[in-house]
């Protein structure tokens, strides 16, 4: 089981505390992983999205959520044992201490807090500060060492307002009322989101859904998210969908799936689409800043907020980060940990777009 480790007293330097390996994050004194991506012995996994949470582990302590989650993606064999971690509550592994901290991400989404002899490490995972009514709100922890991600981590990255960006959505629908309103949002987290703060700015008609979001979207609903009336697509309705709006994969957007639908405008809701030639490039007429991840602002502020006197930085553009937090007196090293690239905001993951194909169904 997860906790059956001999305790040590010895304190420890940082490098001992947590190891970057190519497994992942690596805390020797409890011999567990934090987010690994092979497979392992016993795993801490901070969220649900496919590059943090792999099946196969041997034993996963987790949130409640975050292991749902992974049941519904990967199966109820996706881990030897399973064990719930509580928000705020500390478990010990060995000499170590962790607690999960609220991240702001998706459904379950948490940081770990890593503690022994004195010293303490967050592990970020991935985090917004935003608010987002499907989700608890991020909660910043004073450290010693804070390990953040840095997926916008250039100063170009400077999030609008989410519901400012739905607006946009529900004035082109209202503008254009015979068109198909066909948004690409990654299936776990952005796409029901984007749901709630549609429900949230007052539009009330049924939310089309692509099949390969159905038991998220339901999970979600489940855990008492407000998402209104949710309709699977079905393939022969798509032609009477004039006017609605329709959540989909990203991948989506640009198939054959899409151009079934009457005079469709293709939007897609991600951080990315700030870089406007991005948004060319993939077709999108509507694109829609929306992110489930810090931008620059809060990537600063959060790593002032931890008053940590050292910041390990992991996936994304951390080169900038950690040049920024030299500018401002603070040792800062990048960590280059392969295999992440959260999918709720890359162009596409690989696991990801295993998981939206094998959860599609006939649309």
């Amino acid at each position: 089981m997860i906790l059956a480790r001999p305790r040590t007293a010895r304190s420890l330097r940082p490098s001992e505390l947590l190891i970057p390996t190519p497994a992942g994050l690596w805390c020797p004194p409890a011999d567990i992983y934090i987010d690994p991506v092979r497979p392992v012995d016993r795993a801490l996994i901070t969220h649900g999205h496919s590059d943090h949470a792999r099946a196969g582990h041997g034993a996963v302590l987790a949130t409640r959520e975050t292991l749902a989650i992974m049941a519904l993606r990967y199966g109820e064999g996706f881990t030897g044992e399973r064990q719930e971690a509580v928000i705020g509550e500390t478990v010990r592994i060995g000499a170590v201490d962790f607690t999960f901290v609220p991240a702001g991400h998706v459904l379950g989404s948490a940081q770990i807090v890593v503690e022994s002899g004195g010293l303490r490490i967050v592990v970020s995972g991935d985090y917004k500060r935003e608010r987002d009514p499907t989700c608890a709100g991020f909660e910043p922890v004073r450290c010693d060492i804070f390990i953040t991600e840095a997926t916008f981590g250039l100063p170009v990255f400077r999030h609008p307002p989410a519901h400012g960006e739905v607006a946009k959505l529900l004035e082109s629908v209202r503008v254009f009322p015979e068109r198909t309103h066909i948004v690409g949002a990654y299936s776990l987290g952005k796409a029901q989101r984007v749901m709630a703060l549609i429900r949230e700015a007052g539009y009330e008609r049924p939310i089309h859904v692509h099949g390969a979001m159905e038991k998220l979207t339901d999970f979600y609903l489940s855990e008492g998210a407000v998402l209104g009336e949710i309709r699977k697509v079905v393939a022969a309705e798509r032609k009477s969908l004039g006017g609605e709006i329709v959540i989909c994969p990203p991948s989506a957007i640009q198939d054959l799936w899409a151009r079934k639908f009457p005079d469709p405008v293709t939007s897609f809701a991600s951080g990315w689409m700030r870089i406007r030639a991005r948004a060319r490039q993939k077709g999108v007429e509507l694109p829609l800043i929306v992110s489930d991840h810090a931008d620059w602002d809060d990537l600063q502020a959060t790593i002032r907020e931890t008053q940590a006197r050292e910041i390990w930085v992991t996936h994304g553009e951390a080169e900038a980060l950690v040049h920024w937090c030299g500018t401002v007196g603070l040792k800062a090293k990048p960590l280059h940990l392969v295999g992440y690239g959260d999918e709720g905001e890359t162009e596409s993951s690989g696991a990801d777009a295993s998981l939206e194909a094998a959860d599609a169904t006939a649309v």
